[in-house]
């Protein structure tokens, strides 16, 4: 399943988890090379599997995005013949992750402890919603619910509006972010000490390290950050105006990009203004400032600002939908956009990698798992089972 050369090969990874922060982390280390192992419920599988529409095939496109180069192998964790498969992949693995509700798999029996107990070179990594502990740990972890309580709604919007959640499942898709980093530092870790560990990953902790100069700003002055739409809380002008077909962005970052964006604008007026000439100084009259480039940057399309722009210097871009992005050349000579074979949904588009390693890279290897679809190959290799017991699995439901 995994290219050879790949930083992550050879590493074998347990997966129990599912949604969305475990298998992104999990994907995350199939790509770099590790050989996951999906472990899903029987006939059910991942709950992704029945989100949507749409769906290709009768596979979700959810479930599809974000479980590539994965296997898939059908077991129930409640009944007690699961465990004639579950020793054996414990024996052989380095790695275990797991998203459950703290206490989930102690109750299985496959809590931390009992598997350092018997596997103690295995990393064991845990995704919640608030950690393994403090006072709030039991509590189950929704993206929606992190993303609030984490702060991030209260700075995303508009200053007169509603807070809003954004647009992609962040505080997911960070946790399985920090969740792979952890499980690749525990693994030098253990070529150093011959020693697993616990990698205990908190969705509120993660989001909440996203906060970044939001939370300086809190700690500088005691005051709360507020939502401000679109514009940075110390950079002017560092936000989107509207051209005459369509949104942009602008990113001036320095006083020397200042003046050149005035030029572009033909604005020497506002480049002499004291009240603008230094982004202290804009920041402190962006009510004065604001009205005045907007009338001046509405007055030609986006592909005209954006093209001044860009050729004098300064940071800008186009505010895209998701089919611009997807189609972008840079994307595409990037490797950024694969097509795999799928067992079921044929020909199939996923998003490439993206760390791009010059002597050992990772790769899009393989099409997500259909439900199940390595189960015997897994039992037989990995378990030792025979065709018998491997009927004898199915028809109890183990399986």
């Amino acid at each position: 399943m995994s290219n050879e050369d790949a930083p992550l090969a050879g590493v074998t990874v347990v997966d129990f988890t599912r949604v969305l922060s475990g298998p992104y982390c999990t994907m995350l280390l199939a790509d770099m090379g590790a050989r996951v192992i999906k472990l899903e419920q029987p006939g059910r599988g991942d709950d992704t599997r029945a989100w949507g529409p749409p769906f290709v095939n009768g596979e979700s496109a959810y479930f599809l995005s974000i479980n590539r180069n994965k296997e898939s192998l059908t077991l129930d964790l409640k009944q007690p013949a699961a465990r004639k498969v579950l020793d054996p992949l414990l024996q052989r693995a380095d790695v275990v992750v797991e998203n459950f509700r703290p206490g989930t798999m102690e109750r299985l029996g496959l809590g931390y402890d009992n598997v350092r107990s018997r596997f103690p070179k295995i990393v064991y990594c845990s995704i919640s919603g608030f950690g393994q502990t403090g006072p709030r740990s039991a509590e189950p972890g929704y993206d929606a619910v992190i993303q609030g309580e984490a702060g991030l709604m209260s700075i995303t919007g508009a200053s007169d509006g509603p807070p809003f959640r954004l647009g992609v499942a962040i505080a997911d898709i960070v946790s399985g972010m920090f969740a792979a980093q952890g499980i690749a530092m525990a693994l030098l870790a253990r070529a150093r000490t011959g020693r697993g560990q616990r990698v205990d990953v908190g969705m509120l902790d993660t989001t909440a390290a996203l906060l970044t100069y939001q939370a300086g700003i809190y700690f500088a002055t005691g005051l709360n950050p507020v939502r401000m739409g679109n514009r940075h809380p110390t950079i002017v002008p560092y936000e989107t105006f509207s051209a005459s077909d369509g949104d942009f962005v602008v990113a001036v970052g320095n006083d020397e990009q200042w003046r050149r964006f005035c030029d572009v604008l033909g604005a020497k007026d506002l480049a002499d203004d004291l009240r603008f000439a230094t982004n202290r100084d804009r920041v402190a009259n962006y009510e004065a400032l604001r009205p005045l480039l907007a009338s001046r940057l509405n007055s030609r399309t986006r592909v005209a600002w954006v093209g001044a722009l860009k050729s004098a210097g300064v940071p800008c871009g186009s505010v895209r939908d998701v089919a611009e992005v997807l189609q972008d050349s840079q994307l595409i000579a990037r490797e950024m956009i694969e097509t795999v074979d799928h067992a079921t949904a044929g020909r199939l588009k996923v998003l490439g990698v993206p760390v791009k390693l010059s002597d050992t890279p990772g790769a899009v290897a393989t099409a997500p798992p259909a439900l199940g679809q390595h189960t015997d190959e897994i039992l037989q290799r990995d378990c030792g089972l025979s065709e018998g017991d491997i009927e004898a699995l199915r028809s109890s439901g183990a399986v």
